[in-house]
């Protein structure tokens, strides 16, 4: 690991906690109907966001280069680089460690599916991406999604795939791991105990209510996670500035999520 990797990484989990909490706001071509959502208006999204104070946000290098200048300073930048699809009908890499470097950005985030048939090029995707980074001392964190196409394909968060996944990135060499939690603390802690990088959780996919994915999270943060990167269950919220609040009290004060939302006032 290069000086500049290390410089970047702790800006990433510079918070006195050691944890990371993470605002996504980096769907692109998944997201569907561009006029409904959370990410209808994407400059108001980060907007709110931001209010909640993350440690970093996630997004694209075309609405970073557009949104970001009001931010600087203000949160680390982290690059997406993968755009997929889960069928596949979209699947490329939009940025580069270069790129990432021209930003101003903390690291470089690789989203990837893994199983089908397709999964050897997403594991390059990571690999490549890997080697590039180095060059320019950019962390990498690899965003793993494992699917199934029993019904047409689908992403799943059984311990088995999650733990399938978390082996995936770190063998392609990354620095940091967000999955989904499986849902079950003890296999999640196995897989988090097993890992030798940081391992952080997807906020989604939506819950019900936010107090759910308050509770997955805490649930994950004791078995052992470093933080979390939520994007729907946050600008999906009502009040994503206040589901912030209560997210950061759940990352980085060890809060429950009910002692968490009433602290927000969510």
């Amino acid at each position: 690991m290069t000086l500049g990797t290390q410089v970047r990484l702790s800006r990433l989990f510079s918070h006195p906690s050691g944890n990371l909490f993470g605002g996504a706001v980096d769907h692109f071509v998944g997201y569907g109907d561009v006029r409904k959502g959370g990410l209808a208006d994407l400059p108001g999204a980060l907007d709110r966001v931001m209010a909640g104070e993350p440690d970093y946000v996630s997004i694209q290098p075309g609405a970073a280069r557009h949104l970001w200048p009001k931010y600087v300073g203000k949160a680390s930048l982290v690059i997406q680089a993968g755009c997929f699809t889960p069928d596949d009908r979209i699947s490329q890499l939009i940025a580069t460690p270069e790129d990432a470097v021209r930003a101003g950005a903390d690291a470089l985030a690789v989203a990837i599916p893994v199983r089908g048939n397709t999964e050897g090029q997403y594991i390059r995707w990571l690999t490549d991406s890997v080697n590039a980074a180095a060059r320019y001392g950019m962390p990498v964190i690899a965003h793993v999604y494992p699917r199934i196409f029993t019904n047409g394909p689908e992403i799943v968060f059984t311990p088995e795939e999650i733990a399938y996944a978390v082996r995936i990135g770190y063998e392609s060499g990354v620095d940091v791991i967000k999955v989904g939690y499986t849902g079950d603390f003890d296999s999640f802690q196995e897989t988090v105990a097993t890992c030798p990088i940081p391992l952080v959780i997807a906020g989604g996919p939506k819950t019900d209510t936010l107090l759910g994915a308050l509770q997955q999270t805490s649930d994950a943060m004791r078995a052992g996670a470093r933080g979390a990167v939520v994007g729907r269950n946050l600008w999906g919220h009502g009040d994503p500035t206040k589901a912030a609040l209560a997210f950061k009290g759940v990352i980085h004060d060890g809060l429950s999520g009910e002692d968490a939302l009433a602290r927000a006032g969510a």
